[in-house]
């Protein structure tokens, strides 16, 4: 590969060591009220401008980007030699005094009097972390620790922290007790579809699909409860949404039908927009995001509806058959950047669990939450009769022997329940505007990345 802007790589010079240096701020923190203070920072080397008699060094850390000042002529020789072996991504410690510069980026720049290299980067680089050279997504990925240094990448997974802290902070507010259930299960949740087999010391288990039974079974215990997660799909399909590992955040509450947990979902989508669009300007001013926060309650069409559309547009499906790709985004582009509820699905359609109207068994409470074309979260009403779950089953191809652990807790006692599943990194796209579900992945899992 050749040497990124003419950078060639280095010999083996010796680290200094941390020692007793300790970080007391972050390059955020740092502002011109603070002019002659003395602070410790940590980062990696950004880019570095030498005019002769200055050099200019932006140091970066995961809250953003300050400048270092260093005037040759007044700086001491062993700052200046530390200074002159630097190279992009060297991760260093500065020690100096804060100058309020209106000019330079926040109106405030470092002045070093020391300088500590903890950690070399080897050059040509793989790639460009500062944006400036355009590459591939599968080079990016490839290179992901560099790829994260991006600020753009950088952005998006801050943002995701402060949603899944919205998320949490919403879900315990409204009574919800947080869940961990197992990864490693001994029958598929929703079929035996798209499944990860794996060896159970001397018998075949499985990567769970999703928490559904689990969390269905502690609402008889636990009420209301949810679980931010991983779970695993054997997803054929190389898309831009489909991935083989991925969070979910899945909720599920007794006493409650497929209009309590719509209302409630939608009602946390707008308090973590909300959140993110306070928490995160900066992050969204680098995606060049203009977040916006939509009203409620959110548009509602019937699968009936959405077949009638895709027909009026030349777009016919058979009744009971699922929305295909191309009819998604033909309903995307009716309502682009936009949140809504798909409804009333056929019965046929939907997993064993998910309860028939009892005015029309042909058609059950399930919703999808859709974001122009993509569905973020699929959820409804449970079935809490066990014989009516059993036939499902049968109805279905499936074995009731291989779910006897499950129908088991209804002789227990199950109380009406509903709930849903929403994927965290699609509702990360649909905030972000990022086209491909792997931007939106710190190590993204799919049919043909394994690594790193």
């Amino acid at each position: 590969m050749e040497a990124i802007n003419g950078e060639v790589g280095l010999g083996l010079e010796g680290l200094d060591p941390l020692g007793g240096w300790r970080r007391t701020h972050y390059t955020s923190e740092i502002k011109p009220d603070m002019d002659g203070e003395e602070v410790t920072l940590f980062g990696w080397v950004h880019t570095i401008r030498d005019l002769g008699g200055i050099k200019f060094i932006l140091l970066a850390d995961r809250e953003g980007i300050i400048q270092l000042t260093i005037p040759v002529k007044k700086v001491d020789p062993h700052l200046l030699e530390k200074a002159e072996r630097l190279r992009k991504q060297f991760i260093i410690g500065v020690k100096g005094r804060v100058k309020a510069f209106e000019k330079a980026q926040g109106g405030v720049e470092i002045v070093p009097s020391e300088i500590r290299i903890l950690g070399r980067a080897e050059h040509p680089l793989d790639l460009d972390p500062t944006g400036k050279i355009p590459a591939e997504l599968d080079v990016r990925l490839n290179a992901r620790i560099l790829d994260l240094r991006r600020p753009e990448s950088l952005a998006i997974f801050r943002i995701n922290h402060h949603v899944l802290r919205a998320i949490r902070d919403f879900l315990e507010g409204e009574g919800y007790l947080e869940v961990q259930t197992p990864k490693i299960i001994a029958t598929a949740t929703e079929g035996g579809a798209a499944l990860f087999p794996v060896l159970y010391f001397d018998r075949e288990a499985f990567l769970a699909q999703s928490p559904q039974l689990y969390k269905e079974q502690l609402t008889a215990v636990f009420d209301k409860v949810y679980e931010i997660a991983s779970y695993f799909r054997a997803e054929e399909s190389r898309t831009t949404r489909h991935v083989a590992e991925f969070v979910s955040v899945d909720i599920e509450a007794a006493f409650a039908t497929i209009d309590d947990v719509m209302e409630l979902l939608e009602r946390m989508i707008v308090y973590v927009l909300a959140y993110v669009k306070a928490k995160c300007e900066r992050e969204l001013e680098t995606l060049k995001v203009e977040l916006r926060v939509p009203e409620l309650p959110f548009k509602r069409y019937t699968y009936d509806e959405v077949l009638k559309l895709l027909a009026e547009r030349g777009m016919r499906i058979p009744w009971g058959e699922d929305i295909p790709t191309p009819g998604l985004r033909l309903l995307g582009e009716l309502n682009p950047e936009t949140y809504y509820f798909i409804v009333d699905w056929p019965t046929s359609s939907k997993p064993f669990y998910i309860k028939p109207k009892d005015s029309n068994p042909k058609i059950c409470e399930a919703f999808d939450l859709m974001y122009g074309f993509i569905e973020l979260a699929s959820g409804g009403t449970r079935i809490h009769d066990k014989g009516l779950l059993v036939e499902r089953l049968k109805g279905q191809g499936l074995s009731p022997e291989g779910f006897q652990h499950h129908l088991r807790v209804f002789d227990y006692g199950m109380p009406p329940h509903a709930g849903w599943g929403l994927g965290l990194s699609r509702l990360l796209m649909a905030i972000t505007g990022k086209e491909n579900i792997r931007e939106c992945i710190l190590f993204p899992r799919d049919r043909d990345r394994l690594t790193p």
